[in-house]
C-alpha cells in the first residue's frame, strides 16, 4: 500500500457517533502488508485532546480512549516505513497480537502536551524491529505492554515525550511478560523520562532479559528508572504484595545530562525485588555540570566500568 499524499481524519470527535470510538485506520488479520510511499497520515487530534479528562479538568470531559491513528491487530509480516504520522488522537502507530513487524524511517509528531499520543505502541507482539525513526510526541516515544518478546529498538531520535518505556505492566492484577528486548543507539532530548520499566503493585509475570545500550540523554528527567510502584490515577493506589518480577536488566554505555538531581531511580518490591541488574559505563550529570545522584530500593546486581552517579545496587542477589 503506497501513501503518496495525505490521509486526514475527521476533525470532530462527533463524527464517531455510532461508530467504534477507538478505531480510525484499522487493519485486522492481514499478512504480508507493506505501507510506504512518503505520504502523511494526519489524525487531527486537537479536539480529542481538548475534550480529554487528562487535559480538561472540568466536566464534561472524555474518559474513553480516542481512536488510534494506524492500528494493526493479529497481523503477520507487516512493514510500515517512510511515512509521517502526525497529531494522532491517541497512539500514532500500534500493533496488537502481531508477529514479524518492521517500523522504520518514520516521522511521528504531535505537541508535547498532547495526552496519550505514544509514537509506537506494542501489545502482545513478537519479533518486532523499530529502527531509524524520529519521534516527537506527548507521551512515550516507544512503549510495550502485555506479552511482548524479541523486540529490537534502534537508532531512535526521541523528544519531547515520555521516553522509551516497558510498561506499564500488571495493571488490575493481570499477568504480563516482556522479554528479550534490546534498545540501542538512541538519542533522547528534553523528555520526562529516559529508559523506563514500570509496573503496578499486584501484577504478576515478569520483565526480563532487557538491554539498554548506547543511549545519549540531553536534559532528560529520570534518565534511568525502574518503578514497581507505578500509579497513574488521581487517588492513591492500595499497597499490594504481588509484583511483576524484574530480572536481568542491563544499562550499558548510557551518558548525558539529567534535568533532575536524581538521575537513577530504582524502586522495587519488597516481595519481588529486582535482581541481576547491571550498570556498565554509565555517565550522567545534572544539566549545568552538577553531580547527579542515584537511589535504589530492593534492587541488586553489579556495576562495571565507570559508573556516575555511583551505583546504589546491592551486591549479589538476595
Amino acid at each position: 500500500m503506497l501513501i503518496a499524499g495525505t490521509i486526514v481524519a475527521p476533525a470532530s470527535p462527533d463524527e464517531w457517533a455510532g461508530r467504534d470510538p477507538m478505531k480510525w485506520l484499522y487493519i485486522y488479520g492481514v499478512d504480508g502488508l507493506s505501507v510506504s510511499g512518503g505520504g502523511t497520515i494526519d489524525g487531527v487530534g486537537q479536539e480529542w485532546w481538548a475534550r480529554s479528562c487528562k487535559r480538561k479538568k472540568t466536566q464534561p470531559c472524555n474518559t474513553r480512549p480516542p481512536p488510534r491513528a494506524l492500528h494493526f491487530e493479529e497481523c503477520r509480516g507487516v512493514s510500515v516505513q517512510g511515512v509521517t504520522l502526525q497529531n494522532g488522537p491517541q497512539f500514532h502507530l500500534s500493533f496488537t497480537r502481531c508477529v514479524d513487524v518492521k517500523a522504520s524511517f518514520l516521522r511521528l509528531v504531535a505537541p508535547a502536551d498532547s495526552p496519550n499520543t505514544d509514537g509506537i505502541h506494542l501489545n502482545d507482539s513478537s519479533r518486532v524491529q523499530i529502527t531509524d525513526n524520529l519521534i516527537s510526541t506527548g507521551d512515550d516515544c516507544v512503549s510495550m505492554v502485555g506479552n511482548c518478546s524479541d523486540v529490537r529498538v534502534r537508532d531512535i531520535s526521541c523528544g519531547p515525550g515520555h521516553g522509551i518505556s516497558i510498561g506499564s505492566l500488571g495493571k488490575n492484577r493481570t499477568t504480563d511478560r516482556v522479554e528479550n528486548v534490546r534498545v540501542d543507539t538512541c538519542l533522547l532530548t528534553n523528555t520526562t523520562n529516559g529508559v523506563r520499566i514500570k509496573s503496578w503493585q499486584g501484577g504478576m509475570g515478569s520483565a526480563r532479559d532487557l538491554r539498554f545500550e548506547s543511549i545519549v540523554m540531553k536534559n532528560v528527567s529520570n534518565p534511568i528508572i525502574i518503578d514497581q510502584y507505578y500509579c497513574d490515577q488521581p487517588t492513591p493506589c492500595a499497597n499490594q504484595t504481588e509484583a511483576v518480577e524484574v530480572r536481568k536488566v542491563e544499562f550499558v554505555d548510557v551518558r548525558g545530562t539529567s534535568a533532575t538531581a536524581r538521575a537513577i531511580k530504582i524502586a522495587c518490591s519488597d516481595t519481588a525485588p529486582c535482581t541481576e541488574l547491571e550498570l556498565r559505563n554509565v555517565n550522567l550529570t545534572v544539566v549545568g555540570g552538577g553531580a547527579a545522584t542515584a537511589s535504589c530500593y530492593r534492587a541488586s546486581g553489579k556495576a562495571a566500568g565507570v559508573v556516575a552517579p555511583a551505583s546504589c545496587l546491592a551486591k549479589g542477589d538476595p
